[in-house]
């Protein structure tokens, strides 16, 4: 059957309206980046820690959910401009204080500076001396934010996809340092089939966050009100600790 092509745009229009009445279905429609263990894609289904916390959160408070992967900048942006929208797993830091709305916290997070084991040559004794090496961290990160503003010039710092791309910039040479958490260290090594040693901790960059859920501003307070209130209690009862433990080690 051949369609007249004074109907093709219609259709084609229609067809639109269809798939984004389908994706605004959800609740929340949450955005997350390739971060395991907290949150990556295998068999086409998202997982790991934060993935399945929230699902546990959403599930308790009654709300659909959709889970969507997007590079780190590109799901941050999303969730700032759309209503009802849910970034994962985000620092609370004060400049990002007011851009969201919060519930959590869902788990805590150490950011170490991370050297190969065989290089004994490298010592740290505050943040600042990272600005004698080249040092990765994951671009758009807290680490990231942190690291540049002790090297305004940014000379020795590189930005990275992700934390499989710094990782192997640290086993090719190609930088001195990485920031990563140690979950995911510890998980990419693994992956990697790297006994644990193969990376040291050199400093610890941030051992004072946590992470959370957080919601685009124009979000129903009653709404996020709601989540909490879920959070607090799978908290409360274990089963937020028994997922960690699963995912996590801890």
């Amino acid at each position: 059957m051949v369609i007249p092509g004074t109907l093709i745009r219609p259709l084609l229009a229609a067809l639109g309206a269809c798939w984004a009445l389908s994706a605004a279905a959800a609740d929340i429609n949450a955005y997350t980046e390739d971060l395991p263990p907290l949150s990556h894609v295998e068999n086409d289904r998202v997982k790991g820690y934060a993935a399945e916390a929230l699902r546990l959160v959403a599930a308790e408070a009654g709300l659909s959910l959709e889970i969507e992967v997007q590079p780190w900048l590109r799901a941050y942006a999303t969730v700032r401009k759309t209503p009802d929208a849910l970034l994962f797993a985000i620092v609370r830091t004060p400049e990002r204080e007011t851009q969201f709305q919060w519930v959590g916290p869902i788990g805590p997070r150490r950011v170490f500076l991370y050297r190969l084991s065989a290089r004994r040559d490298i010592r740290l004794g505050n943040a600042a001396d990272a600005r004698r090496y080249r040092v990765g961290a994951l671009a758009g990160s807290a680490a990231f934010s942190r690291l540049a503003a002790l090297d305004p010039r940014r000379e020795g710092l590189d930005a990275g996809q992700d934390d499989a791309a710094n990782l192997n910039k640290l086993l090719l040479d190609r930088v001195d340092l990485v920031a990563m958490l140690d979950w995911a260290m510890r998980w990419h090594l693994d992956k990697l089939k790297l006994p644990p040693r193969t990376a040291a901790p050199a400093y610890l960059l941030d051992g004072g966050g946590q992470y959370w859920f957080a919601l685009n501003p124009d979000t129903p307070p009653q709404r996020v009100f709601r989540l909490q209130k879920a959070l607090n209690r799978v908290a409360a009862d274990g089963r937020l600790r028994l997922l960690r433990r699963r995912y996590l080690g801890d």
